[in-house]
């Protein structure tokens, strides 16, 4: 069952002097098992769209159904809503406050009326998903840990509970080069490993190319493109005209191209650049 968003519109403060509309007649649809990313310049509505999908926020016009239910109708499925979506904030490892990881990471389960045997199974498994060793870090203090590690234990207080959908909102925001690549090497496993479907926000256009299948850009509002990753950096003059830009090697393969090079469009990896520059020279030697 998909997540589905139909004729969206959200307005913020309406009727006074400071409305805004954040999203104007969105629709969208997420699969089950998809690896999706979002982009958008600052203030595209990609932050009122995903507290959409779990219900934070109600919609002023339109429907956003989450595997057959309608968000927002039935308060009473909220609860449920929140379980299937898991959304996992900016800085999330703020929000650590046990004096262990798996106190931590059991704290959402406990609040589901688990068995402790199930609570410590769910534990269990959403550290491992995140890449830890359960037995090395379940006793370990959360402040005693790197950012990286810290952020990591979040995501698995949040797959604990189980969801379907995993929303990931700059997962990234403020870690060291390290810090970033083992979050997104842990998310990349993770998304293989499973069955969940993963959105991810980021401004780091390097980072969702690498990752997702399939890519939405919001601009003011509407989703402006969407595609794979080739398709949507394709249309570098698009991107930079609304704002945003294009992973640093689909700019160099750009220019080798405005210069005469032979390189093929939609490279995105470093490897592929570097085959395709070793034919066209090989090619210019002959």
């Amino acid at each position: 069952m998909p997540i589905k968003a139909e004729n969206i519109k959200y307005i913020y403060s309406e009727g006074t002097p400071f409305r805004t509309l954040a999203l104007d007649n969105v629709n969208i649809k997420i699969d089950q098992g998809e690896f999706v990313g979002i982009i958008g310049h600052t203030g595209s509505g990609k932050s009122t769209l995903i507290q959409l999908f779990n219900g934070l926020e109600s919609a002023t016009e339109g429907r956003v159904e989450v595997d057959g239910i309608l968000v927002g109708e039935d308060k009473k499925k909220l609860k449920l809503i929140r379980q299937t979506v898991g959304l996992v904030f900016q800085y999330p490892e703020y929000q650590l406050f046990e004096e262990t990881v798996a106190k931590d990471v059991a704290f959402g389960p406990l609040n589901l009326d688990l068995s402790q045997e199930e609570i410590d199974v769910r534990v269990k498994e959403a550290l491992e998903l995140v890449g830890f060793n359960y037995n090395k870090i379940k006793d370990a203090s959360p402040f005693e840990l790197s950012g990286g590690q810290k952020r990591r234990v979040a995501i698995a207080g949040v797959l604990a509970m189980k969801p379907n959908y995993l929303i990931l909102d700059e997962p990234t925001a403020g870690l060291d080069p390290a810090g970033r690549n083992e979050i997104f090497h842990q998310i990349k496993k993770l998304h293989e490993r499973s069955n969940v479907t993963v959105i991810l926000v980021s401004h780091s256009m390097e980072d969702i190319a690498k990752l997702v299948d399939r890519v939405i850009v919001l601009y003011k509002g509407k989703v402006h493109m969407q595609g794979t990753p080739k398709e949507i950096y394709s249309e570098a003059d698009e991107l930079e005209r609304i704002g945003l830009g294009i992973p640093q090697i689909a700019s160099i393969v750009r220019e080798l191209r405005n210069r005469g090079f032979n390189i093929k469009q939609g490279i995105l990896t470093i490897e592929e650049a570097k085959e395709e520059i070793l034919k066209e020279v090989k090619r210019r030697n002959v």
